[in-house]
């Protein structure tokens, strides 16, 4: 007895790893992450809900349409549930398993010649077993915690398909506002070059123009339509993909207008730490990295012995080759410890690979937080860019509004000709299409950065 107590304190002390959770570690950089960019503490738009950014009644009900039917969703609630139901098993694996196997026998002597008359005899047994298979030391304690890792694994599955799906939507909503108003200025286009190219053919009539003129002009009028014809297929094909996004055959989509959508006062990032709170596939690496950390104990317990516990009681009139009536009970219990001497280097071998394993997978954890911080950083400076566009565009359209007023004032007085309005008209709506486009930049880079601070606050 006083050697084994040596033996048994010596392999309690060198498991007392196997029973600790897993933690960061230390040497995963976060500092520094968004670079330059703004940070705002508790004022971020990764504090904000998809509801509280995205305002538009019209555009929150097709999201709620979305989250409710959407094929990627549904599926996703479903493997979280087949993950919870393998947890529940790990759990159990703490709990002695029960069986019950009721038997009986009848059997009776026959002899062909009637010499003699045996007696039937008649056996029975009523056993219950249990089974307890402890494992080694920290065994399934290690697997219980690597299936509560993969339930969480899948719980950031279907964020990331949240905020992928609100995102998608509100891109799709919002490029079809575009589309809209893109599509007016383009057919006020046409009717503007149209009413030119009448004009020219009446000029032409009466001998004051010439054919070129005209076919030059008529060839600007169709090629306008050719764009009013394709903004008109990009406004189908856009509604095509939302309603498949809907999980709904294709239809209109009912929709406001790029105005409302109305960007928060402050588009801060956040400090960096609550990127690895929040940005799904940023915790699906660090809990990749809790899982092979796990995995790296449960290898490691491969080392220790494992305790199997075993008993049966059983009510029975069969003991031995005696018959006995009334029956007796029965019971025994076993115990048996298995400790590994030798296994042609398997374990050792696993253990490294799983060391190995560990590495890669806190590599991977540094690589996703760098890329998360980059994507973070690109997203304001697309807002940053869209932003100052936007202040020299309305200036450039108020220069073409004012420009144009004057063209006409001209043409009124006859001392300009009709080109020089249609010029002015151009121009103007030349700037006007770029101004809604860049205010869709802005509108898809606030999406953009939404999308990478991890989806908003759910």
């Amino acid at each position: 007895m006083r050697k084994i107590l040596p033996v048994l304190a010596g392999l309690l002390l060198a498991s007392c790893g196997l029973y600790k959770s897993y933690e960061r570690p230390a040497d995963i950089r976060t500092d520094g992450i968004y670079g330059d960019m703004q940070t705002a503490g508790d004022n971020s738009l990764g504090d904000l809900g998809w509801r509280d950014l995205f305002t538009d009644p019209t555009l929150q009900a097709l999201i709620e349409r979305g989250l409710q039917q959407n094929t990627n969703m549904k599926n996703a609630e479903l493997r979280i549930k087949e993950a919870d139901y393998a947890l529940r098993c790990a759990k159990l694996a703490y709990v002695p398993s029960f069986y019950f196997n009721p038997s009986g026998t009848v059997s009776r002597p026959w002899d062909p010649y009637d010499r003699m008359d045996f007696t039937t005899g008649k056996t029975y047994a009523l056993p219950v077993s249990m089974s307890w298979q402890v494992g080694s030391i920290g065994q399934l304690r290690n697997q219980k915690r690597k299936a509560e890792v993969t339930r969480d694994q899948l719980r950031n599955a279907k964020q990331a398909i949240q905020a992928q799906l609100v995102s998608g939507i509100a891109a799709l909503y919002y490029n079809l506002c575009m589309f809209d108003e893109q599509l007016v200025l383009t057919r006020q286009t046409e009717q503007n070059w149209g009413k030119y190219l009448q004009m020219q053919k009446q000029l032409m009539d009466a001998g004051q123009g010439n054919k070129a003129a005209v076919a030059s002009i008529e060839a600007t009028y169709y090629s306008i339509q050719t764009s009013v014809v394709s903004i008109e297929n990009n406004i189908h094909s856009l509604e095509i993909s939302l309603a498949n996004i809907l999980g709904e055959t294709t239809g209109r989509v009912g929709r406001t207008s790029l105005a409302s959508f109305k960007a928060p006062a402050f588009i801060g990032t956040g400090l960096p730490i609550t990127i690895l709170d929040r940005r799904p596939d940023v915790r699906d690496a660090e809990q990749q990295l809790a899982a092979a950390f796990y995995d790296k104990n449960i290898a490691r317990s491969a080392f220790f012995p494992s305790l199997t516990l075993s008993a049966t009681g059983q009510f029975t009139n069969s003991v031995g080759t005696a018959v006995m009536n009334p029956g007796v009970m029965i019971g025994a219990a076993v115990a048996s410890l298995a400790q590994p001497l030798f296994a042609n280097g398997r374990l050792r071998a696993q253990y490294k690979v799983s060391k190995a394993e560990m590495e890669i997978a806190t590599n991977n954890f540094q690589q996703t937080v760098i890329e998360a911080g980059n994507e973070v950083n690109y997203a304001m400076d697309e807002i940053h860019t869209a932003t100052a566009m936007q202040v020299l565009i309305d200036k450039q359209v108020d220069a073409l509004t004012e420009a144009l007023d004057a063209t006409e004032k001209l043409y009124r007085g006859s001392n300009a000709n009709y080109l020089n309005v249609i010029t002015a008209q151009n121009s103007l709506l030349s700037a006007q299409t770029s101004q809604i486009a860049n205010r869709m930049s802005a509108i898809q880079a606030t999406i953009d950065l939404y999308q990478a601070l991890g989806g908003g606050a759910e």
